[in-house]
């Protein structure tokens, strides 16, 4: 019976270090595309008057009462013809949401713009369902979407709309800035996570034929290519990214536009931030379920295009290869006598080490492009980002595994309270989260590091040092705010 546990174990940790190392060299190949893509990039479409469309902005929004009415008069600053911009807000709230959201949208309707307040009455759908009922009344040809956190600036329409005279394109995505990126060291960590995403994997695949998602918000689609690719649907918590690839898939092609920001505020709470992560990781996997058979079995969409969209909508897979790795490293040295002199250890180091590697790498070259000059001051946040990715690991792989299962959730919206500098409260606003279940696991996994720490000190395993650190920093952290924060 202990052999075949310490076989199974083996086993296990084999194939989850060999699927971490993969998708850690996958980092390797972003950047190489990133570095093609920069030197082949082209200046976007110039501002003009020649292409002005009518826009319709749509502001999905659900109790949010301390963001709507910043994002509405935001919308209502952005340079473009009155006479051809309509803005609806999508209003599916159960609180004072309403009300203040109301009184906005009749100042700004006696001021001259054409905004709506619509209240379906029904959360059916959730966002996805907003965002339908909303396009069946719109009267613009091109639909531009705003989550309730952002700021659009004020020529996000005369950037983004003049793409669209290419009359192939479906979808126009640009970057997110961050509001609050200074507010606490977990705004930090998450603004170098999100600027890798925007940085580096949104132009690398833009800048060389690749699929890439519609984020959700600070972009704009063509309401044909909606039309044509099956409409907004919200069989998963992911309706962008599934929206997003039906286009494609369909022939429409998605432009990206990194030097057009749109600022947005990050999760202040570490609950909060794990929801927002849960759906996103969620969501990203039931979409993998739903489309990547349409993409592999395409006979026109070329190779590269279908193995990119593999690492790109199974990616979130990784958390559950991480925790696999993490957790059986130091265990199995008491299963195989003197594993760390034998073939099997000095793979293992070297695995995770090549892994490791290539995403410090990946990271350093997003923070270098994101803040130029100024890079050398958040460099050192690189380590803590890989330090709460891996402390949310525990979130994230319950999220994959829920998908993989075909287990079933409601859209839960990420809360967010108008902090922008540290000297802004949250702790009494009404949309505080809770812990989740998860708080308990990532107690046990800090204690569990800090004990493998202690144990290769004593046993001089020194080369394992900084990435045992790094876990138990991650996962002593995340514990240490869900609680915090949830209390």
């Amino acid at each position: 019976m202990f052999d075949l546990l310490k076989y199974f174990c083996t086993l296990l940790y084999i194939v989850s270090s060999v699927f971490l190392c993969i998708f850690g060299l996958h980092r390797y190949y972003l950047v190489g595309l990133y570095s093609r893509a920069k030197k082949a990039r082209r200046a976007a479409a110039p501002a003009g008057e020649g292409f002005l469309p009518r826009v319709t902005v749509q502001l999905p929004v659900y109790n949010e009462m301390y963001v709507t009415e910043r994002l509405m008069r935001a919308v209502c600053g952005i340079d473009y013809p009155r006479d051809l911009l309509e803005v609806q807000v999508l209003d599916d709230s159960t609180d004072d949401t309403s009300r203040i959201a109301a009184h906005c949208a009749e100042e700004l309707r006696a001021a001259g713009f054409d905004i709506k307040h619509i209240r379906r009455g029904t959360r059916e759908g959730y966002k996805a369902g907003a965002l339908a009922a909303g396009c069946a009344e719109a009267s613009g040809e091109f639909l531009a979407v705003f989550d309730a956190d952002f700021v659009p600036p004020r020529d996000f329409l005369r950037k983004t709309v003049p793409c669209f005279e290419d009359p192939g394109v479906g979808i126009v995505q640009t970057r997110w800035g961050h509001l609050n990126r200074d507010y606490s060291l977990l705004t930090k960590a998450q603004s170098v996570l999100l600027d890798g995403h925007f940085v580096i994997e949104q132009a690398a695949r833009h800048g060389n034929g690749l699929f890439l998602n519609f984020n959700g918000t600070a972009g704009v689609i063509r309401k044909k290519c909606i039309e044509q690719s099956g409409g907004w649907q919200h069989d998963t918590l992911t309706e962008d990214l599934d929206l997003s690839y039906r286009a494609q898939i369909n022939g429409w092609r998605a432009v990206y536009l990194p030097d057009v920001v749109s600022d947005a505020e990050l999760p202040v709470d570490m609950n909060a931030f794990k929801i927002q992560q849960h759906r996103w990781v969620k969501g990203g996997i039931q979409t993998a379920v739903k489309l990547l058979p349409s993409v592999l079995g395409h006979p026109k969409i070329p190779f590269k295009v279908k193995a990119e969209s593999v690492f790109h909508l199974l990616g979130n897979f990784s958390y559950l290869f991480l925790l696999a790795t993490i957790v059986l490293i130091i265990p199995m040295n008491f299963l195989w006598e003197r594993i760390w002199l034998n073939d099997l250890f000095i793979a293992s180091v070297t695995g995770v080490a090549v892994g490791t590697f290539a995403i410090i790498r990946f990271y350093i070259l997003a923070v270098g492009e994101a803040h130029g000059p100024e890079a050398r001051g958040f460099y050192k946040y690189i380590p803590v980002a890989l330090s709460v990715g891996a402390g949310i690991a525990v979130n994230n792989a319950k999220a994959v595994l829920e998908a993989v299962a075909g287990r079933t959730s409601g859209f839960a919206r990420t809360p967010k309270y108008a902090v922008v500098n540290r000297k802004d409260r949250w702790r009494t606003s009404a949309y505080v989260s809770s812990r989740g279940v998860t708080t308990f696991f990532e107690v046990v996994l800090s204690l569990f590091f800090t004990v493998q720490v202690a144990y290769v000190l004593y046993m001089g395993f020194f080369i394992w040092i900084p990435f045992l650190l790094l876990m138990q920093f991650g996962f002593t952290y995340t514990a240490f705010l869900s609680i915090y924060h949830g209390s």
